[in-house]
């Protein structure tokens, strides 16, 4: 599982994953606001279902994953499930669904063929995906059904996850052999109106939800991809999964030809960075800036350091709450000490279209960089992580990126985001709780990066033209694609 930018020039690594086998998997797991978790309870409930746990690998959001990384993770995951293949009646695999590796731009479709290769025919599979993952054509061959995420920001890991869990259980009873729709949409969309319980998106989410309760359908989405993932099938889909092909058919045309009419609302409003700061000098406080583009929930550096040269060109006076991933500053503070001053290069220390900014900052503390996610629970390890202060601005720097939708990083070393005039978050959105509640304004500022919501600036050049916004006066001519797999 691993979300992956295109436009991150670091490739991501074996290492960089978090692997658990067998039993390990479920400890890691059970109980928790996770795919994995949620779908854990449904059998555990059945009573004579008994799990094969077999082989997990996690990485955060990154660039590519290098062609020897992906060779070993899946070299490890199909000799895993080739040792239980004549054991188990069905899978349930928990994917993202907006993997890339260097030679293979459908890692996921790849991993379903070959353990449906390895399984044969009458094992159904079943899947959960995140709802900005790329269901491709090749994964849905291989398939039986699915399970998507309905919220976003996401709150519904685990409850993704049961749904997956009790579908899989429908078909090995025989009450079902599915049918799968989908149709693709040439749309690529960001934005407010994508949250779910405000957002315009949402409304469509909701009568997917709907055909699910009313058993008109054993799984619906509209799924809305990663569009910071170039890959030849990127786009937006409506897929829904029902016993009768017909039916899914309809229903998937009927979702996608709701969602195509707001394309236009479904893109980023941004702010230019010089307006932002203009403005948040005059107000009260606290203030937001949103570093969307630099969003390493999203498959960013974490390094840029755009807002944060920004406002130091500003003179910027009121106090300031960053943070960054910058492995050479972090490594010099920790030879410093802490209460030593000393001069750093801050930014561009893995993007190099950031210029690095040169201050004299304070060693105020030094940790493992160790954090829990304020929901889920799940760890981050940033590794060595240094806080830093430079006059009214206090940086958080990182050796490695981490998921920053939430204040876990912030909150594990003594910083309390509401003491600050302004913060700034490397995430798209985050739960209102934890900023936006109590903030006077939100700016989500257009600044450049490898996951700016700014898209015809990011440099598309696989995924299937045109498409919208990449391109102008883009059609749409529905066309549901049907897959079943009897047995």
């Amino acid at each position: 599982m691993q979300e992956i930018s295109s436009f991150n020039p670091v490739p991501s690594e074996y290492h960089n994953f978090s692997v658990r086998r067998g039993d390990a998997i479920l400890a890691d797991q059970r109980g928790r606001n996770a795919a994995v978790g949620g779908a854990e309870a449904v059998f555990a409930a059945r009573g004579n279902v008994e799990l094969v746990p077999t082989y997990s690998a996690r990485a955060g959001s990154a660039g590519l994953l290098s062609a020897a990384g992906w060779q070993r993770l899946s070299r490890e995951l199909l000799d895993a499930i080739a040792e239980r293949a004549r054991d188990i009646d069905g899978v349930y695999f928990s994917m993202h669904g907006a993997m890339g590796a260097d030679g293979d731009l459908d890692p996921e479709g790849t991993l379903l063929t070959e353990t449906r290769r390895l399984l044969g025919d009458r094992v159904p599979i079943v899947v959960s995906l995140d709802l900005h993952g790329i269901l491709t054509a090749r994964m849905l061959r291989a398939i039986d059904g699915l399970a998507v995420y309905h919220t976003y920001p996401h709150v519904d890991f685990a409850d993704t996850g049961a749904r997956a869990a009790r579908l899989l259980l429908r078909i090995l009873d025989g009450q079902v052999v599915p049918a799968i729709a989908r149709v693709a949409i040439p749309a690529l969309v960001r934005g407010d109106e994508l949250i779910t319980k405000s957002g315009c998106y949402g409304d469509v989410i909701r009568e997917a939800q709907r055909l699910e309760r009313e058993e008109r359908a054993l799984a619906a989405a509209v799924m809305i991809g990663n569009p910071f993932t170039d890959v030849p099938e990127l786009g937006s889909q409506a897929v829904v999964v029902a016993e009768d092909p017909e039916t899914a058919s309809a229903d998937a045309l009927r979702l996608a030809e709701e969602f195509w009419p707001n394309r236009f609302r479904m893109q980023a409003k941004l702010i230019a960075l010089d307006r932002a700061i203009a403005q948040a000098r005059t107000m009260a406080g606290p203030v937001i800036f949103t570093d969307a583009a630099d969003a390493t929930s999203s498959g960013a550096t974490g390094d840029s350091n755009a807002i944060l040269a920004g406002l130091l060109r500003a003179g910027y006076e009121k106090p300031v709450l960053a943070p960054i991933v910058d492995p050479p500053a972090v490594a010099a503070a920790f030879r410093a000490g802490v209460g030593a001053t000393l001069r750093v290069r801050l930014g561009g220390a893995l993007d190099p279209r950031f210029a690095p900014v040169e201050l004299t900052v304070d060693v105020d503390m030094l940790s493992r960089g160790r954090a829990a996610l304020e929901n889920s629970r799940s760890a981050l390890d940033a590794g060595p992580t240094a806080v830093l202060i430079a006059g009214n601005v206090t940086i958080v720097a990182m050796t490695r990126s981490v998921s920053l939708f939430d204040r876990a990083m912030f909150l594990a070393h003594g910083r309390d985001p509401r003491h600050y005039h302004l913060t700034v978050v490397k995430s798209p959105y985050c739960e209102p709780h934890m900023f936006d509640e109590w903030a006077e304004k939100d700016f989500n500022v257009d600044v450049p990066g490898s996951t700016s919501a700014d898209l015809r600036s990011l440099g598309h050049h696989i995924c299937r033209r045109p498409m919208f916004p990449l391109d102008d006066d883009v059609t749409f001519t529905p066309a549901p694609e049907a897959y079943r797999r009897g047995r």
